[in-house]
């Protein structure tokens, strides 16, 4: 294996990787776990679909990948009650399976995993942080705004995981990153392996919020109607002129040229004609105010239809 180019192919799209040389170093290991936490969600997005994206990468590079359905980690966060949590946890691993990961991946369930070493660890954990620096960690996952045990036990299990399922990698949303920080500070305070921690940058809701959410409405599914896809960009946040910020360039740039060197803008020769653009070209043209954000919407729909197009026919036939 090439380390540098699986180090290039890795790194791309990732808003950091903590850190690159001992990621080079593992790299050299036959034997080697990455893993990905989800909180059960009602709806697997385009958020979800760039981090499975990311597992495919770390696959390809050798890494046995572990996906964590993190429903006792939901019931803290205030979610639901474990019945409906699990409910949708069994619906998320059938849309991860959809997008494309091995037969070799492996999905667990936190409940499946409480043992009482499990336990014990924890409360070891427990005693190397304190409160505040738990709470600290928790800012950009905590939907409550009231203070609770449960917000501080969140960080700590979610640490632990990481030894738990041998992962030598944590990757996770920009959201993650204090807590993966806390991880790399405890764990091996108790003689244990840090992990590896690689960020994925979080993509704008489809009202331009900061962060795609299934809760917030602002989300275009995985398992979306080719019709659903269309309506929804259509009514997405697109200002004429500004690329910065703007979730439909955003979409463009994950997942169309992602596989794609060049887009195909098809538009009637009244309006100026079809459009061949490669990313910088779109950013370009776009900015100055040459394509009409109608004509980009409808661009990005149709790829989006045909990209997530054996995703809707994997959750249709399973």
């Amino acid at each position: 294996m090439d380390i540098d180019k699986a180090i290039e192919k890795i790194s791309r799209d990732t808003a950091e990787i903590i850190d690159v040389d001992e990621l080079k170093e593992l790299l050299k290991r036959d034997e080697k776990v990455a893993y990905v936490g989800f909180e059960p969600s009602g709806k697997i997005h385009l958020g979800h679909a760039l981090t499975i994206k990311k597992m495919k990468d770390l696959e390809e590079a050798g890494f046995k990948i572990k996906i964590f359905i993190a429903n006792l980690h939901a019931y803290l966060n205030g979610k639901g009650t474990l019945n409906e949590l699990n409910e949708i946890a069994d619906y998320n691993a059938k849309c991860f399976k959809a997008l494309g990961l091995s037969e070799d991946t492996e999905f667990i369930l936190g409940s499946d995993r409480m043992t009482s070493e499990y336990i014990v660890r924890v409360f070891q954990a427990a005693t190397l942080t304190t409160i505040q620096r738990a709470q600290r960690s928790m800012a950009q996952v905590s939907r409550d705004e009231t203070h609770n045990v449960a917000e501080a036990l969140y960080p700590v299990m979610q640490a632990l995981d990481i030894h738990d399922l041998s992962a030598n990698v944590a990757v996770g949303g920009m959201e993650q990153r204090k807590i993966h920080m806390l991880a790399r500070e405890i764990l091996p305070r108790m003689d244990l392996e840090a992990p590896v921690c690689i960020h994925i940058p979080l993509i704008h809701g489809t009202d331009g919020s900061d962060k795609m959410s299934s809760s917030k409405g602002n989300f275009i599914a995985i398992d979306d109607s080719p019709k659903e896809i269309k309506n929804k960009i259509n009514k997405s946040f697109c200002p004429i002129g500004v690329v910065e910020d703007n979730p439909v360039i955003e979409m463009a740039h994950y997942y169309i040229f992602d596989e794609h060197e060049k887009m195909l803008i098809e538009r009637p020769e009244k309006f100026g004609g079809n459009l061949e653009l490669t990313e910088e070209e779109l950013l370009d043209t776009y900015s100055k105010e040459e394509l009409h954000p109608m004509d980009l919407k409808n661009t990005v729909a149709k790829y989006l239809t045909e990209r997530f197009a054996p995703a809707r026919e994997y959750m249709e036939n399973n």
